[in-house]
């Protein structure tokens, strides 16, 4: 993939024409038959290895079925929007960072200008997305980091990006599976707790719960597992109240009743292009079959 210096968009989407694309709008989630009669799926006290893999990895294909253009909701065309994205979205919605680093990108398009801005103007630049005098201080040092110690370029190791300010393990995941093509499981709120409803895990702590994914999934998978996990975690599969009368993958899931399970009801809990609404990001890839976001302020 491309440096942050390139200019050059690093996502390629995958081939897909506009009725393909339209095609899938219309293939909205379905409720399972007889939603209401379903039940938890069972798993085994005593599982084996072998058995959780076997179904934490049927439930990875259907939902590569049900989103086969899932992909990182953060608008970015190099390596250091994405990083900078990335650390915005703290404490924030997708949405709310997609609507507000346009304005910050024009401002300080490369680390060397970002480096070089005045602490208070970028804080008002990035006020919306919340915690904006922490987050300044993030930014201004990691672009600063990247200009001396990296040449202006956003490292593609992990070990490198996560002693840049404000990076952590998950942002530098991000990363390095969407803008370096190197495998990365992202361990966010939704991703871990759909992951223990699903029973792959009781780990709480990320670097714990990461490790186990790992050691379930092939690396070819990490990246795609954590887009399908996390957009099913923001669509359907929610922390306060799960559409699993609505879900695709009921019948497999071992939590199912945790949520509304009356189909219509469930329905009315959906949420981005499973809903009918658009989606987070303001420029998504050419596969996505819901609307784009709308800009800041806009009605």
């Amino acid at each position: 993939m491309t440096s942050s210096k390139s200019g050059t968009t690093p996502e390629t989407p995958r081939a897909s024409t506009a009725s393909k694309a339209a095609n899938r709008a219309a293939k909205a989630p379905k409720a399972p038959k007889a939603a209401k009669e379903l039940k938890a799926a069972k798993v085994p006290k005593a599982e084996s290895h072998l058995a959780l893999v076997r179904r934490a990895r049927r439930i990875n294909r259907e939902l590569a079925e049900v989103y086969p253009y899932a992909h990182p909701e953060l608008d970015f065309r190099n390596p250091f929007e994405l990083l900078v994205a990335t650390v915005l979205s703290a404490q924030t919605t997708d949405l709310r960072v997609n609507q507000t680093t346009p304005a910050l990108f024009a401002a300080y398009p490369t680390p060397e200008d970002m480096a070089a801005a005045v602490p208070e103007e970028m804080e008002e630049l990035i006020r919306p997305t919340g915690f904006f005098r922490a987050k300044t201080k993030s930014l201004l040092g990691l672009s600063a980091a990247l200009r001396d110690d990296f040449g202006g370029e956003v490292p593609g190791r992990l070990e490198d990006l996560v002693k840049l300010p404000g990076v952590g393990r998950k942002t530098a995941n991000v990363v390095l599976g969407n803008a370096f093509g190197v495998p990365g499981i992202t361990v966010d709120t939704h991703f871990g707790r759909l992951v223990r409803r699903w029973k792959w895990t009781d780990e709480e702590d990320p670097v714990k719960v990461e490790a186990v994914i790992a050691g379930i999934f092939p690396k070819s998978e990490w990246t795609m597992l954590s887009h399908r996990v996390i957009f099913h975690g923001r669509r359907i599969c929610h922390s306060r109240k799960p559409a699993c009368g609505a879900c695709p993958i009921a019948p497999l899931c071992p939590s199912y009743g945790e949520g509304e399970t009356d189909p219509e009801k469930a329905a009315k809990l959906l949420k981005y292009e499973m809903g009918g609404y658009p989606g987070q990001r303001l420029s998504p890839p050419a596969d996505f079959p819901g609307k784009p976001a709308p800009a800041l302020g806009a009605a």
